[in-house]
């Protein structure tokens, strides 16, 4: 594959990981602060299902074309920005997956209270805090990939 295409793909497959982040973000956080189960429970389930068809595939996808790029363009593994980047992403990698799991806890356990016509339970709001607090440094780590992708600073 030539790089154009590779870059292509390397940038769609990063703006879909960001985008679908930052956007089944907004809406869990939204929907949680409704306080109302079946908001939530459905809100949730497509969130995770989101995650699972857009997130995971382009986790996967992202290093496989960088790693195809760096290769393409010459530039070396031990270029600075090059391990900043793949910590950064591997940090915010390490936070997702915890996340994925929180969010179909916080899914089942909305959808439990729906079905109980109750309120949320505290173990929710754990898991909810738990879920914005691994949330951040991830949205930061890639918003600093992306600085560095752009910027490749010497």
């Amino acid at each position: 594959m030539d790089y154009i295409t590779v870059k292509w793909l390397h940038i769609l497959s990063s703006t879909i990981l960001f985008g679908t982040g930052i956007g089944t973000a907004f809406y869990m956080f939204s929907a949680s602060l409704t306080r109302n189960p079946p908001i939530v429970a459905s809100v949730g389930r497509n969130v995770v299902t989101a995650d699972w068809l857009f997130t995971a595939t382009t986790i996967i996808i992202q290093p496989v074309t960088g790693f195809y790029l760096v290769y393409l363009a010459g530039i070396p593994l031990t270029s600075r920005w090059i391990i900043w980047s793949i910590a950064l992403y591997l940090l915010a990698a390490a936070c997702w997956i915890p996340v994925v799991w929180l969010q179909i806890r916080m899914q089942h356990l909305a959808a439990d209270a729906s079905k109980n016509e109750s309120g949320l339970p505290a173990l929710y709001w754990r898991y909810f805090r738990l879920w914005v607090g691994l949330g951040i440094p991830a949205f930061i780590a890639l918003v600093i990939v992306f600085y560095l992708m752009v910027a490749k600073p010497v």
